[in-house]
């Protein structure tokens, strides 16, 4: 039974809040889940009886579910909230085709507009294999575990997340007409003519298993409204005047944005830790005299390689900044194994070096790449930079605008796609760019570096109050509500 006042929550999502490795010793140990998913859906953990259901993807993930005889089991989060964990240990080839084949990079670049359709997607028999034997078959093994968990307690809301799980919502409605079922899309939503580019009957199958939940949410209303338009144009669902939900197969689907959040107390202790006060220390003693930051994993969307080329069209433009200003690019090395991404890494490798080869001279390196994951080098950078560029070419959302402007002390200024979710939240304070757009972008950072002092404390401040007073709590208890409201 839960506790008074704590609902029944079942999370699931590819990756959980914990995974487990083998040390040097050979001892098992508990790492924190990585990921702004996990991260902000950690906060549950407090306040609701939860079991997360995800993917064992290592080996020792592997032999934890094996012990476990594929169950769920008691585990501790980092603050101390208990919870339980189910793990499910997939077919390796299977998952494979689920993750490398069909989630990314086929959902991935649907979703984030990335095809040159001229040249790209071939749906050949290798997609279709690796949906049916692949996508199909992880959603089913995902929902034979929500199921079991329901035959435990029945009373639970489950909560699906992202382009992962979108089949496992409709295998669990029909075995089970009477669950509560939510589901959170993390990245954007196409519209219906770009969800054309997929077989009908795997588009229709993504939108049925959406639509098999009470309740679907997105970050931004611009990402709900593309959702009502596919849903109704592709497989028939009714919207309503108001546009907050559809009719479909005989039900009424809640649909809801919200932008997710920064756990505002919990980033400002991470940025107080020593191996980020030692960064800083690093970073102020070479940056140059104003810095241009940006921090993303090296995937096509973040676009990259057109931020680095309108940084060298600024640099073409003026002069008077060479030696001045320099750019900071912080990149995670992102699905390497995935040939798109890959390939594109090597592709923004030599857009840096062709900017610091035109324009690099002694002392003075004009775009300084690091390719690598450290966090405490990252949160230090949040604090040090000057302007912070953020020119995604579609993001569900985008933290990396919030939680870098709630750290900064320099007033930097944050330059933002307009195709970037959290556009919708944070555009009065921002200076808006179109992402394809290199002049544009060259001119907003020349205009940002150049901001009288009491404009950019203005607009950094309006940032803050807003992550301030909308923070992840705040988000989850949307969810929460959302849930509530679609399920009752």
């Amino acid at each position: 039974m839960a506790a008074a006042g704590r609902r029944q929550l079942i999370v699931v999502s590819n990756r959980g809040p914990a995974s487990f490795v083998r040390d040097e010793r050979g001892e098992r140990v508990t790492r924190r889940g990585s990921g702004g998913l996990v991260n902000a859906l950690r906060g549950l953990l407090s306040h609701e009886e939860v079991t997360w259901i995800a993917s064992a993807i290592g080996d020792e993930d592997r032999a934890v579910a094996g012990e476990a005889g594929g169950d769920a089991f008691d585990e501790r989060a980092g603050d101390g909230s208990a919870y339980r964990l189910r793990l499910v240990a997939h077919d390796r080839e299977a998952y494979d085709r689920y993750y490398n084949v069909v989630a990314n990079p086929t959902l991935w670049f649907v979703q984030h507009y990335l095809w040159a359709l001229a040249r790209t997607p071939d749906i050949d028999e290798r997609v279709m294999e690796a949906w049916e034997t692949g996508y199909v078959e992880v959603n089913r093994a995902f929902a034979a575990a929500v199921l079991a968990e329901l035959d435990r307690a029945p009373g639970s809301v489950v909560f699906f997340h992202d382009y992962h799980l979108y089949l496992a919502p409709r295998m669990v409605r029909d075995a089970r007409p009477e669950a509560r079922l939510g589901h959170f899309v993390h990245i954007p939503w196409a519209q219906p003519d770009y969800w054309r580019t997929l077989p009908d009957s795997m588009r229709r199958a993504i939108h049925d298993g959406l639509l098999a939940n009470d309740v679907v949410g997105f970050h931004a209303r611009r990402w709900r409204c593309n959702f009502l338009a596919s849903a109704e144009e592709l497989v028939g669902a009714r919207p309503s005047p108001e546009l907050d939900s559809v009719e479909y197969g005989g039900r009424r689907i809640l649909v809801t944005s919200h932008p997710i959040s920064v756990d505002v107390a919990g980033f400002l202790r991470l940025a107080g830790h020593d191996a980020v006060a030692a960064a800083e220390r690093e970073l102020v003693a070479t940056r140059p005299e104003r810095l241009v930051l940006r921090v993303d994993r090296t995937d096509p969307s973040k676009n990259v390689v057109r931020g680095f080329r309108a940084f060298g069209l600024y640099l073409a433009q003026h002069p008077e900044a060479h030696g001045r200003v320099g750019m900071l690019a912080l990149l995670d090395p992102s699905r390497q194994d995935i040939d798109e991404y890959v390939e594109y890494l090597e592709a923004l490798k030599a857009a840096a070096a062709a900017v610091n080869d035109r324009f690099g001279r002694d002392g003075w390196l004009p775009i300084d790449l690091r390719i690598r994951d450290d966090f405490a080098e990252t949160l230090a950078a949040y604090k040090q930079y000057d302007v912070l560029l953020v020119n995604a070419v579609y993001d569900g959302l985008n933290l990396v605008a919030k939680e870098a402007s709630l750290l900064n002390e320099r007033d930097g200024v944050l330059v933002l796609s307009e195709n970037a979710g959290v556009h919708e939240e944070l555009a009065e304070w921002a200076l808006t760019v179109n992402p394809f757009d290199l002049v544009g972008q060259a001119a907003a950072l020349h205009e940002a570096l150049e901001l009288p002092a009491e404009e950019r404390r203005a607009r950094i401040d309006g940032i803050r109050r807003r992550v301030v007073e909308y923070d992840v709590a705040a988000w989850l208890s949307d969810q929460l509500a959302d849930l509530e409201a679609g399920t009752g």
